[in-house]
């Protein structure tokens, strides 16, 4: 039996304040969310978010990349922005459609794209 793919895991020093942010930021349906852990999903997509101490956190560079395609890029970078998130740079006017990077609460990068 092949190995299948249960979720793509991210650490987070506050779980609630991540959960709220991919809840309510991208519209992900929170199942589960304690101190120390939540389960998220939006369509096939799963994802958990684990409590990690700020010690834990002293990552460089991108620690994971989630990519959304999503049907209105400013008005998700402006909430996303309201959340806590920071721009990478610009949005940038691709041939095929409009595309963003984002660090989202403990610097997790998520990258937006709103095709044509």
């Amino acid at each position: 039996m092949a190995a299948s793919f249960r979720w793509l895991l991210q650490l987070h020093k506050d779980v609630p304040k991540a959960a709220r942010f991919y809840s309510e930021g991208l519209g992900f349906t929170v199942n589960v969310c304690t101190h120390r852990w939540a389960e998220l999903e939006s369509g096939p997509l799963k994802l958990a978010l684990m409590h990690t101490s700020s010690e834990n956190t002293s990552q460089k560079g991108y620690s994971s990349l989630l990519s959304f395609t999503v049907t209105d890029i400013n008005s998700t970078v402006t909430k996303l922005m309201t959340l806590g998130a920071e721009m990478d740079g610009s949005i940038k006017y691709e041939i095929h459609g409009k595309v963003a990077a984002m660090k989202c609460v403990d610097g997790h990068m998520l990258g937006l794209y709103e095709p044509v």
